[in-house]
């Protein structure tokens, strides 16, 4: 099987080490033999070993060093059969290293044989093996292999069990991730830094934060890691305000000092909530550690200024960063588009493209989005025309999504239509909950019945396209369609999303929904809500009972109106912060007609600027009128 291949003008004082001149490549799956590869027989390929000092090179500290020297695959084989040659295959540690470097060239069916071949093999083989299927992308033989290693009684240790973890997080297997949480606890790792952090990240990825969070809180020791993982699982999918908590959690500690991934989440959970003042106390803890705001932490701050409810301030930031990309242009773009002010986002795009920048197509669901929200409806349609023929960006769903919005929100509902059915790519829940939204505007009953047909096709266990279309129902006086979607949902076990409106006051956030009665200041709030609405009514304001989406009398109407969660919130910020400051509140839902109309007339009376972001956009209230114009 070996021939040795010597070159024809070697030194005489030089020997050549023999090499394999073919190998065998195994599946891994039914150790067959599947062909044969022939290595390169270059003269150059060859190591020259002089014969005075050829003892030297049979040790194995030779062998690891030219392994890691090896920059392509025919190279490994080579060493590989230098190896195998001189009888030092048997060395485990040689062994190990040679499937490391086959593993790291991703040449795993080289690896796997070799693996096989081994007639002992300990902890660093098998953690090598899974790890390189892992680092493939070939989670199945991941698992396979890691599987075997169980059943061959060896303890897996803190360095396979990370990488078997993170395939379950990346399949998103909560059901495989609880076995192998088993597989820790019954070999004692239950405490181990590197184990406990990789279980903290796979509960969080597949979204079961309680389970992520029972595990960190009893970590005998946290390292940066972990605390990034937890902050970022809070901000993702959990409660952004508690990744806030866990940031002063590990500042007060102080073992740990966070990095700018850490800072990053923390950014990203202040715009999740829209914490103003947590924000700034972030930017300052940025500014008096010495953080430069390089690209991913200076966009960050930009996204988190803007969703804070401060555009001006998110500009200020964007012009003070040194380098800007694709991505924080677009940011800055989008913040102008959601707090209603088109026109400086689509000036921004001419001013991007003179500094170098070229656009992608986040940049121009930026720009579409901000033209849907202002009524730029030309504007809209000359920047979608442009993308594929200017600049070489093919719209997708998303761009389809805008436009559909954008004529949609102007009356345009056959345009929109026309654009739906010539569109050449797939049709998703956006686009037709954009024209939902369309009908729901404009009253088109018939046409939104399709709309949701679609939707609930689409998402079937997704409430929100219920209530939806029971609410364009209300809005028609159909009640008995109102009575047979809420009969559908109630059969499918489905519930409304309650709607929720926070407000920060006192580096505290508060949270209302519909006719709260728990804050503790909740009798001071009704009172000062009862006042203000006798104001409103003496300056024009007339409740608008059609936003009371139920069949019942106007008393009770009137009185489900009063106490909506955004009132609530804005009576709150008027009794505990200081005359003439802002009031910035949040909902999670979109905000009603009459709500809207309270707030124009809030900020006339009481002379307070009022920031409303809802789950669409932002609304700034000032002197009786809104930013948005009524557009919205």
């Amino acid at each position: 099987m070996f021939k040795s291949k010597t070159p024809k003008t070697f030194p005489s004082n030089y020997a050549t080490i023999r090499y394999s001149s073919a190998t065998s490549i195994v599946d891994p799956t039914t150790h067959q033999e599947l062909h044969q590869h022939t290595f390169s027989n270059q003269p150059n390929d060859i190591q020259q070993i002089p014969t005075s000092h050829f003892s030297e090179y049979l040790d194995p500290k030779f062998y690891l060093s030219q392994l890691l020297k090896c920059k392509r695959v025919y190279q490994v084989k080579q060493v590989h059969a230098q190896i195998t040659t001189n009888g030092l295959f048997e060395n485990l540690i040689v062994a190990n290293k040679l499937l490391y470097i086959y593993s790291l060239h991703k040449s795993l069916d080289y690896a796997y044989a070799l693996f096989c071949s081994l007639s002992e093999k300990n902890a660093v083989s098998w953690s090598v093996m899974v790890g390189g299927y892992a680092k493939a992308g070939d989670f199945l033989n991941s698992l396979r292999i890691f599987r075997e290693y169980i059943r061959s009684g060896d303890k897996p240790d803190n360095y396979t069990l990370p990488f078997v973890i993170r395939v379950c997080r990346d399949t998103m297997d909560l059901q495989m991730g609880r076995k192998i949480h088993n597989v820790v606890c019954k070999n004692g790792l239950e405490s181990d830094v590197f184990v406990v952090a990789a279980l903290v990240d796979m509960y969080s990825k597949c979204k079961v934060i309680n389970d992520a969070k029972q595990l960190f809180d009893k970590m005998p020791k946290r390292d940066l890691v972990t605390w990034t993982v937890m902050i970022g699982a809070c901000t993702e999918c959990g409660d952004p305000s508690e990744a806030l908590v866990l940031f002063d959690q590990m500042r007060e500690e102080g073992v740990v000092v966070p990095d700018k991934v850490a800072l990053v989440n923390v950014v990203n959970a202040c715009a999740k909530i829209g914490a103003m003042h947590k924000a700034k106390v972030v930017h300052e803890y940025i500014v008096r550690n010495k953080f430069s705001l390089d690209v991913i932490l200076g966009t960050a701050m930009v996204d988190m200024y803007a969703k804070c409810g401060s555009v001006d301030v998110a500009r200020e930031v964007f012009d003070g960063l040194r380098e800007k990309n694709v991505i924080t242009w677009s940011a800055m773009i989008g913040a102008y588009g959601y707090h209603g002010q088109g026109h400086k986002a689509i000036d921004m795009f001419p001013v991007m493209l003179r500094s170098g920048i070229f656009p992608n197509k986040i940049t121009f669901v930026s720009l579409l989005y901000a033209c849907s929200h202002s009524g730029l409806v030309e504007e809209g349609k000359r920047l979608f025309n442009s993308m594929q023929k200017e600049f070489g960006v093919k719209p997708d769903v998303k761009h389809f999504t805008c436009m559909v919005d954008l004529l949609g929100r102007a009356g345009k509902i056959d345009e929109s239509l026309e654009l739906i059915d010539n569109m050449a790519v797939e049709k998703d829940e956006g686009l037709w909950g954009a024209l939902l939204g369309a009908c729901r505007i404009h009253g088109h009953v018939e046409l939104a019945e399709k709309a949701a047909r679609s939707l609930i096709e689409l998402q079937p266990q997704n409430p929100g396209h219920y209530v939806l279309l029971s609410n364009i129902y209300a809005k028609a006086g159909k009640w008995q369609d109102v009575a047979k979607i809420r009969e559908l949902m109630t059969h499918q076990k489905l519930k409304k999303i309650p709607g929720w409106t926070w407000i920060e006051v006192d580096n505290k956030i508060h949270r209302f929904s519909i006719g709260d009665h728990t804050h503790p200041r909740s009798k001071e709030i009704y009172e000062k809500l009862k006042y203000l609405l006798e104001e409103l009514e003496a300056v024009g304001y007339v409740p608008d009972t059609n936003f009371v989406l139920h069949d019942v009398d106007e008393e009770l109407k009137l009185g489900n109106l009063f106490s909506h969660s955004e009132k609530l919130a804005i009576a709150f910020g008027l009794i505990s912060t200081p005359e003439q400051s802002t009031i910035r509140i949040m909902k999670n839902l979109r905000v009603c007609g009459d709500c809207h109309t309270f707030c124009k007339f809030v900020s006339q009376i009481t002379s307070r600027v009022i920031v409303v972001r809802d789950a669409n956009r932002f609304h700034h209230f000032k002197e009786g009128a809104c930013s948005c114009g009524d557009y919205w």
